[in-house]
């Protein structure tokens, strides 16, 4: 398809066409983790998955830092894109490159430093905190090589280029399956055999896809570009640090109701860790169509073609309908299934219930974050960032508010209570800002 389609071609089908990569990358980017708790839970023990688990909603704050933060920044890519701005749009990805490698040295520096502490306060059970430390030390030392395969992967997208990335992350995928099976089961290095084969995979997606971003730049725009920018920063971080709060929302609230799923036990961690997992490849559709929204308006908004946005718009979130649908047969019909994959049939009783219960429950909403994710996408491409901003902001604060005060009082089921209706709030307030019709002048500022 031609680089313009997005802003040519009728929108549902050209949303599912460059949507469709993005939510099958992200979906084998989630056997990344989906491997090294499986592998973990069922060859090392349940404890070796309450320990990764431990950690999972730390990480994943850093992995949505690189896709908000890579998002964010490609809403600038693309409108320079659909203006045909490409000397522009160069200095922009150059710029974003740059920033997020310095951004990522930091971060993974700190998390050396002080993961022990972290891991405390988050009331990570005794009898898996040293293997949780183990996990979490492998995963900042290759902090860097997560940030800059996302963030490439956004710039892609950015481009219309949305199958490029989604290559090299299926064949780093299966290789990090592999290795994982190799280095636990052969080599008996238990949970940091998994750390250490999702760092190398993870090297190997970003070095590809760095390679294959430059070959792209060649035949697209052979234009000289300048490595680095001060005025296109400005632009990219009021979008992109919105960005990453709104990607991050979800995990910084997992990081801080954790301390109240660790109280209950490392079973009841188990349990919660293996239904995290799976109720992060449930999102992965949402996500994709939002992260879709996001590319689809800039570029028509660069383009000057506003009606297209709305069109737009209205076809995500029929997507999110029928996605939705789909996650609720399975859950409700598979979920002890599901769960068995990460703890087998011998799991604890307590470790099982949690998981399934999590499933069951919010098999019903995910409809939620799905239009929560298609009105935040659109509201991020057209740059209107601070009602987005304020939206999931609220989203935060009611997801830990209600898991924390009541959660101690009337069990850990109040946890998972509280998610449906941070996502609905979201949503409520950023659907309020798109139909004031405001996003439509932002640009033009």
């Amino acid at each position: 398809m031609e680089n313009n389609y997005l802003t040519e071609k009728n929108p549902m089908s050209v949303l599912v066409y460059f949507s469709l990569p993005i939510i099958i990358g992200n979906l084998f980017q989630q056997t990344y983790t989906m491997a090294d708790s499986a592998i973990v839970g069922r060859y090392v023990g349940e404890g070796a998955l309450a320990a990764v688990g431990a950690s999972y909603s730390l990480t994943n704050i850093f992995i949505c830092i690189a896709i908000g933060g890579g998002i964010g920044s490609s809403v600038i890519v693309s409108r320079y894109f659909g203006a045909e701005r490409f000397e522009k749009m160069k200095t922009a990805v150059y710029t974003s490159l740059a920033v997020f490698l310095f951004i990522s040295l930091l971060l993974g520096g700190f998390g050396l430093m002080f993961s022990r502490e972290i891991l405390s306060l988050l009331n990570t059970p005794s009898d898996v905190f040293d293997m949780a430390v183990e996990y979490l030390n492998i995963y900042f030392l290759g902090l860097p090589l997560l940030f800059m395969y996302n963030v490439l992967s956004s710039m892609f997208n950015a481009l219309g280029k949305s199958r490029i990335p989604l290559y090299f992350l299926i064949f780093s995928s299966v290789f990090n399956v592999i290795l994982d099976w190799i280095l636990v089961t052969q080599f008996d290095m238990g949970v940091s055999g998994v750390a250490w084969a999702t760092l190398i995979a993870q090297g190997i997606s970003a070095v590809l896809s760095f390679i294959a971003l430059m070959a792209q730049f060649k035949k697209l725009a052979p234009v000289r570009a300048k490595p680095f920018d001060f005025g296109e920063l400005v632009p990219m971080a009021k979008i992109s640090l919105p960005s990453i709060l709104q990607q991050s929302t979800v995990s910084i609230g997992m990081m801080l109701v954790q301390s109240v799923v660790n109280s209950f036990g490392s079973e009841a961690l188990a349990g919660f860790s293996a239904a995290m997992r799976i109720e992060a490849i449930c999102v992965v559709p949402m996500s994709g169509i939002g992260n879709a929204m996001s590319s689809y308006t800039a570029q028509n908004i660069g383009a000057d073609k506003y009606s297209r946005v709305g069109e737009g718009y209205r076809a995500a979130n029929k997507l999110v309908l029928i996605c939705a649908a789909v996650i609720l047969v399975v859950l409700e019909l598979f979920n002890r299934q599901l769960i068995e994959i990460f703890l087998g049939a011998d799991g604890t009783a307590t470790a099982v219930s949690t998981g399934r219960d999590y499933l069951i429950f919010m098999g019903f909403f995910f409809c939620f974050i799905g239009f929560k994710m298609a009105v935040d996408g659109l509201l991020r491409g057209a740059g209107d960032m601070k009602m987005f901003t304020v939206a999931n902001i609220v989203n935060l604060f009611i997801r830990v508010f209600v898991a924390m005060v009541f959660a101690p009082r009337y069990g850990i089921h109040m946890v998972w209570v509280a998610v449906p209706i941070g996502w609905f709030v979201n949503w409520a307030i950023s659907f309020s800002q798109y139909r004031t019709g405001k996003w439509k002048k932002i640009y033009e500022k």
